[in-house]
Protein backbone atom coordinates (compact mmCIF):
# COMPACT_ATOMS: atom_id res chain seq x y z
CA UNK A 1 0.00 0.00 0.00
CA UNK A 2 2.89 2.36 0.50
CA UNK A 3 4.18 1.70 -2.91
CA UNK A 4 1.19 2.96 -4.24
CA UNK A 5 0.95 6.13 -2.86
CA UNK A 6 -1.19 5.85 -0.11
CA UNK A 7 -0.95 8.41 2.65
CA UNK A 8 -3.11 6.81 5.34
CA UNK A 9 -1.18 3.80 5.05
CA UNK A 10 2.63 6.14 4.57
CA UNK A 11 1.48 8.12 8.37
CA UNK A 12 0.76 4.77 9.72
CA UNK A 13 3.97 2.83 8.74
CA UNK A 14 5.96 6.62 9.78
CA UNK A 15 3.65 6.60 13.59
CA UNK A 16 4.45 2.84 13.96
CA UNK A 17 8.19 3.73 13.33
CA UNK A 18 8.17 6.32 16.10
CA UNK A 19 6.06 4.52 18.43
CA UNK A 20 8.27 3.32 21.56
CA UNK A 21 6.07 -0.08 22.08
CA UNK A 22 9.13 -2.71 21.00
CA UNK A 23 6.23 -4.49 19.22
CA UNK A 24 6.00 -2.17 16.91
CA UNK A 25 9.59 -1.27 16.43
CA UNK A 26 9.72 -4.92 14.97
CA UNK A 27 6.92 -4.61 12.57
CA UNK A 28 8.35 -1.50 11.26
CA UNK A 29 11.44 -2.89 10.69
CA UNK A 30 10.16 -5.40 8.75
CA UNK A 31 8.27 -3.06 6.80
CA UNK A 32 11.23 -0.90 5.91
CA UNK A 33 13.61 -4.18 4.75
CA UNK A 34 10.65 -4.64 2.39
CA UNK A 35 10.99 -0.90 1.13
CA UNK A 36 14.56 -0.33 1.13
CA UNK A 37 15.35 -1.45 -2.44
CA UNK A 38 12.16 1.28 -3.48
CA UNK A 39 14.06 4.23 -1.34
CA UNK A 40 17.04 6.71 -2.71
CA UNK A 41 15.14 8.03 -5.94
CA UNK A 42 14.60 11.32 -4.62
CA UNK A 43 16.74 14.65 -3.63
CA UNK A 44 16.76 15.26 0.16
CA UNK A 45 17.06 18.89 1.11
CA UNK A 46 17.37 20.02 4.96
CA UNK A 47 16.24 23.36 5.77
CA UNK A 48 17.20 24.77 9.15
CA UNK A 49 17.57 28.68 10.54
CA UNK A 50 16.39 29.80 13.71
CA UNK A 51 12.44 30.37 15.02
CA UNK A 52 10.81 33.18 13.19
CA UNK A 53 13.51 32.67 10.05
CA UNK A 54 10.13 31.31 7.94
CA UNK A 55 11.18 27.98 7.14
CA UNK A 56 7.23 26.88 6.78
CA UNK A 57 5.96 29.60 5.05
CA UNK A 58 9.25 29.63 2.40
CA UNK A 59 8.38 25.34 2.29
CA UNK A 60 4.69 26.67 1.12
CA UNK A 61 6.11 28.46 -1.30
CA UNK A 62 8.86 26.66 -2.61
CA UNK A 63 6.55 23.32 -2.24
CA UNK A 64 3.75 24.94 -4.31
CA UNK A 65 6.53 26.15 -6.91
CA UNK A 66 7.67 22.29 -7.22
CA UNK A 67 4.24 20.63 -7.57
CA UNK A 68 2.73 23.23 -10.26
CA UNK A 69 6.00 24.43 -12.17
CA UNK A 70 7.89 20.64 -12.21
CA UNK A 71 5.43 18.09 -11.55
CA UNK A 72 7.24 16.82 -8.19
CA UNK A 73 5.91 14.84 -5.11
CA UNK A 74 6.77 16.50 -2.36
CA UNK A 75 7.01 15.08 1.16
CA UNK A 76 7.83 17.63 4.32
CA UNK A 77 9.06 15.77 7.15
CA UNK A 78 9.11 18.82 9.98
CA UNK A 79 9.96 18.76 13.55
CA UNK A 80 9.05 20.75 16.43
CA UNK A 81 10.62 20.96 19.83
CA UNK A 82 9.45 18.81 22.45
CA UNK A 83 8.64 19.97 25.98
CA UNK A 84 11.55 19.56 28.56
CA UNK A 85 9.04 19.32 31.03
CA UNK A 86 6.17 16.97 29.18
CA UNK A 87 7.69 16.12 26.19
CA UNK A 88 4.64 16.93 24.65
CA UNK A 89 4.33 19.07 21.15
CA UNK A 90 2.78 21.72 19.08
CA UNK A 91 3.24 20.48 15.50
CA UNK A 92 1.82 23.11 14.50
CA UNK A 93 3.28 23.29 11.13
CA UNK A 94 0.64 21.68 8.87
CA UNK A 95 -1.72 24.62 9.49
CA UNK A 96 1.23 26.72 8.51
CA UNK A 97 1.46 25.23 5.15
CA UNK A 98 -1.95 26.08 3.55
CA UNK A 99 -1.71 26.05 0.08
CA UNK A 100 0.61 22.24 0.48
CA UNK A 101 -1.73 20.35 2.99
CA UNK A 102 -4.43 20.61 0.57
CA UNK A 103 -2.50 19.20 -2.20
CA UNK A 104 -2.89 15.16 -2.84
CA UNK A 105 0.49 15.30 -4.24
CA UNK A 106 2.20 16.94 -1.27
CA UNK A 107 2.67 15.09 2.05
CA UNK A 108 3.53 16.73 5.25
CA UNK A 109 4.27 14.80 8.86
CA UNK A 110 4.70 16.91 12.14
CA UNK A 111 6.86 15.01 14.57
CA UNK A 112 7.87 15.69 18.00
CA UNK A 113 11.48 15.75 18.37
CA UNK A 114 11.05 14.12 21.87
CA UNK A 115 13.92 16.66 23.22
CA UNK A 116 16.49 14.86 20.81
CA UNK A 117 19.64 17.57 19.73
CA UNK A 118 20.21 17.95 16.06
CA UNK A 119 17.43 19.62 15.16
CA UNK A 120 15.57 16.31 14.17
CA UNK A 121 13.50 13.44 15.33
CA UNK A 122 15.22 10.00 16.44
CA UNK A 123 13.92 8.39 13.12
CA UNK A 124 13.65 11.35 10.56
CA UNK A 125 15.71 9.36 8.63
CA UNK A 126 13.24 6.08 9.05
CA UNK A 127 10.43 8.34 7.62
CA UNK A 128 12.45 9.94 4.65
CA UNK A 129 12.87 6.63 3.60
CA UNK A 130 9.66 5.62 4.11
CA UNK A 131 8.18 8.37 2.09
CA UNK A 132 10.47 7.52 -0.92
CA UNK A 133 9.13 4.29 -1.22
CA UNK A 134 5.38 6.21 -1.40
CA UNK A 135 7.06 8.12 -4.50
CA UNK A 136 8.08 11.25 -3.61
CA UNK A 137 10.57 13.19 -6.00
CA UNK A 138 11.99 15.73 -3.06
CA UNK A 139 12.13 15.47 0.43
CA UNK A 140 12.14 18.51 2.59
CA UNK A 141 13.32 18.31 6.21
CA UNK A 142 12.56 21.06 8.20
CA UNK A 143 14.46 21.21 11.30
CA UNK A 144 13.58 22.76 14.70
CA UNK A 145 15.73 25.67 14.08
CA UNK A 146 17.73 25.23 17.85
CA UNK A 147 21.00 26.59 17.20
CA UNK A 148 24.26 25.04 16.37
CA UNK A 149 22.72 21.27 17.07
CA UNK A 150 20.80 21.90 13.38
CA UNK A 151 24.21 20.31 11.92
CA UNK A 152 22.84 16.75 12.85
CA UNK A 153 20.68 17.25 9.34
CA UNK A 154 23.91 17.30 7.48
CA UNK A 155 23.84 13.38 8.10
CA UNK A 156 21.02 12.94 6.33
CA UNK A 157 20.39 14.86 3.14
CA UNK A 158 21.78 15.90 0.10
CA UNK A 159 21.70 19.30 0.07
CA UNK A 160 21.47 21.57 3.22
CA UNK A 161 20.27 25.51 3.00
CA UNK A 162 20.27 27.49 6.06
CA UNK A 163 17.22 30.31 6.28
CA UNK A 164 18.69 33.85 7.68
CA UNK A 165 16.32 37.06 7.98
CA UNK A 166 17.80 40.85 7.41
CA UNK A 167 19.75 41.74 9.94
CA UNK A 168 20.47 38.38 11.08
CA UNK A 169 24.05 38.90 11.51
CA UNK A 170 26.69 38.31 8.77
CA UNK A 171 30.04 38.86 10.54
CA UNK A 172 33.42 36.58 10.68
CA UNK A 173 32.51 35.16 13.88
CA UNK A 174 28.99 34.00 13.30
CA UNK A 175 30.10 31.97 10.29
CA UNK A 176 32.35 30.25 12.66
CA UNK A 177 29.18 28.53 14.05
CA UNK A 178 29.13 24.74 12.96
CA UNK A 179 25.95 25.00 11.12
CA UNK A 180 27.83 27.70 8.48
CA UNK A 181 30.65 24.83 7.90
CA UNK A 182 27.88 22.80 6.37
CA UNK A 183 25.03 24.51 4.63
CA UNK A 184 24.98 24.58 0.62
CA UNK A 185 23.10 27.33 0.43
CA UNK A 186 22.66 30.53 2.81
CA UNK A 187 19.26 32.04 1.83
CA UNK A 188 18.12 35.41 3.19
CA UNK A 189 14.35 35.18 4.03
CA UNK A 190 12.23 37.92 3.86
CA UNK A 191 13.98 40.44 1.27
CA UNK A 192 10.86 42.05 0.36
CA UNK A 193 9.84 45.80 0.99
CA UNK A 194 12.25 48.13 2.81
CA UNK A 195 14.52 44.98 3.31
CA UNK A 196 15.56 44.34 -0.45
CA UNK A 197 18.86 46.92 -0.56
CA UNK A 198 20.04 45.24 3.09
CA UNK A 199 19.58 41.85 2.31
CA UNK A 200 21.48 42.00 -0.71
CA UNK A 201 24.36 43.73 1.15
CA UNK A 202 23.98 40.72 3.39
CA UNK A 203 24.41 38.40 0.41
CA UNK A 204 27.33 40.02 -0.61
CA UNK A 205 29.06 39.74 2.74
CA UNK A 206 28.35 36.05 3.27
CA UNK A 207 29.72 35.40 -0.19
CA UNK A 208 32.86 36.85 0.50
CA UNK A 209 33.08 35.13 3.76
CA UNK A 210 32.26 31.74 1.96
CA UNK A 211 34.93 32.34 -0.09
CA UNK A 212 37.29 32.32 2.77
CA UNK A 213 35.72 28.59 3.73
CA UNK A 214 38.26 25.43 2.05
CA UNK A 215 37.41 23.81 -1.15
CA UNK A 216 34.95 20.97 -0.52
CA UNK A 217 35.80 17.50 -2.17
CA UNK A 218 32.33 17.72 -3.37
CA UNK A 219 33.35 20.50 -5.85
CA UNK A 220 30.75 22.72 -4.38
CA UNK A 221 31.11 25.67 -2.80
CA UNK A 222 28.27 27.31 -0.45
CA UNK A 223 26.47 30.05 -2.26
CA UNK A 224 23.74 32.84 -0.55
CA UNK A 225 20.51 34.19 -2.54
CA UNK A 226 17.67 36.45 -1.12
CA UNK A 227 14.20 35.76 -1.60
CA UNK A 228 10.90 36.65 -0.15
CA UNK A 229 8.30 33.79 0.23
CA UNK A 230 5.50 36.66 0.36
CA UNK A 231 6.23 38.70 -2.93
CA UNK A 232 7.34 34.39 -4.11
CA UNK A 233 10.75 36.14 -5.26
CA UNK A 234 13.96 34.37 -5.90
CA UNK A 235 11.92 30.88 -4.90
CA UNK A 236 12.36 30.01 -8.04
CA UNK A 237 16.81 30.44 -8.18
CA UNK A 238 16.75 28.20 -5.51
CA UNK A 239 15.44 25.33 -6.85
CA UNK A 240 18.07 26.33 -9.90
CA UNK A 241 20.67 26.20 -7.24
CA UNK A 242 19.60 22.84 -6.14
CA UNK A 243 19.91 21.91 -9.37
CA UNK A 244 23.01 22.77 -9.53
CA UNK A 245 24.73 21.22 -6.94
CA UNK A 246 22.77 18.19 -7.88
CA UNK A 247 24.49 18.13 -11.36
CA UNK A 248 27.85 18.61 -10.41
CA UNK A 249 28.51 16.21 -7.24
CA UNK A 250 26.80 13.24 -9.72
CA UNK A 251 29.05 13.81 -12.33
CA UNK A 252 32.18 13.94 -9.88
CA UNK A 253 30.01 11.05 -7.87
CA UNK A 254 30.71 12.72 -4.77
CA UNK A 255 26.96 12.39 -4.56
CA UNK A 256 26.90 8.71 -4.09
CA UNK A 257 29.88 9.27 -1.75
CA UNK A 258 27.93 11.12 0.49
CA UNK A 259 25.14 8.67 0.97
CA UNK A 260 27.28 5.81 1.37
CA UNK A 261 29.30 7.70 4.05
CA UNK A 262 25.47 8.53 5.68
CA UNK A 263 24.55 5.08 5.47
CA UNK A 264 27.53 3.89 7.61
CA UNK A 265 26.63 6.76 9.63
CA UNK A 266 22.48 5.26 10.11
CA UNK A 267 23.90 2.04 11.39
CA UNK A 268 26.01 3.76 13.78
CA UNK A 269 23.17 5.36 15.27
CA UNK A 270 21.14 2.18 14.44
CA UNK A 271 23.34 0.17 17.11
CA UNK A 272 23.65 2.88 19.39
CA UNK A 273 19.42 2.72 20.27
CA UNK A 274 19.45 -0.83 19.95
CA UNK A 275 22.15 -1.32 22.79
CA UNK A 276 19.99 1.59 24.83
CA UNK A 277 16.85 -0.12 24.53
CA UNK A 278 18.17 -3.36 25.70
CA UNK A 279 20.03 -1.91 28.09
CA UNK A 280 16.94 0.21 29.16
CA UNK A 281 14.63 -3.28 29.02
CA UNK A 282 16.80 -5.12 31.47
CA UNK A 283 14.30 -5.19 34.64
CA UNK A 284 17.04 -5.83 37.04
CA UNK A 285 18.99 -2.47 35.60
CA UNK A 286 15.75 -0.27 35.48
CA UNK A 287 15.14 -1.13 39.57
CA UNK A 288 18.15 -0.36 39.55
CA UNK A 289 18.29 3.17 37.73
CA UNK A 290 15.50 3.68 39.68
CA UNK A 291 16.59 3.50 43.02
CA UNK A 292 19.99 5.53 42.30
CA UNK A 293 17.73 8.41 40.89
CA UNK A 294 15.61 8.50 44.14
CA UNK A 295 19.04 8.18 46.70
CA UNK A 296 20.43 11.12 44.43
CA UNK A 297 17.47 13.09 44.78
CA UNK A 298 18.02 13.01 48.90
CA UNK A 299 21.76 13.47 48.96
CA UNK A 300 22.11 10.15 49.74
CA UNK A 301 24.56 9.25 46.83
CA UNK A 302 26.74 11.66 44.42
CA UNK A 303 25.77 11.17 40.75
CA UNK A 304 29.60 9.91 39.83
CA UNK A 305 29.73 6.69 42.64
CA UNK A 306 25.96 5.89 40.92
CA UNK A 307 26.86 6.20 37.60
CA UNK A 308 29.73 3.81 38.66
CA UNK A 309 27.97 1.43 40.17
CA UNK A 310 25.43 1.24 37.00
CA UNK A 311 28.57 0.14 35.00
CA UNK A 312 29.75 -2.19 37.11
CA UNK A 313 26.33 -3.81 36.96
CA UNK A 314 26.24 -3.80 33.03
CA UNK A 315 29.40 -5.85 33.16
CA UNK A 316 28.01 -8.46 35.28
CA UNK A 317 24.91 -8.70 33.06
CA UNK A 318 26.90 -8.71 30.08
CA UNK A 319 29.04 -11.48 30.99
CA UNK A 320 26.19 -13.40 32.23
CA UNK A 321 25.12 -13.40 28.36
Amino acid sequence: MILSGDRAMLSKAITMRESSLPEHKLQSEKILKLLLKHTGNSIRIGITGIPGAGKSTFIDVFGSLLLEKFYKKVAVLAVDPSSQENHGSILGDKTRMEFLSRQKNAFIRPSPNKTILGGVNQHTRESMLFCEAAGYDVILIETVGVGQSESEVHTMVDFLMMLQIVGGGDDLQAIKRGVYEKIDLLLINKADQKNKIEAEIEKENFINNFALFPRRDSGWHPKAQTCSSIEKKGINEVWKTIMEFEKITRENNSFYKKRKAQNLIWFRHLVANNIQDFIINQSDLKIEIEGFQEQIKNEEINSIDASERITKTLRKIFKQL
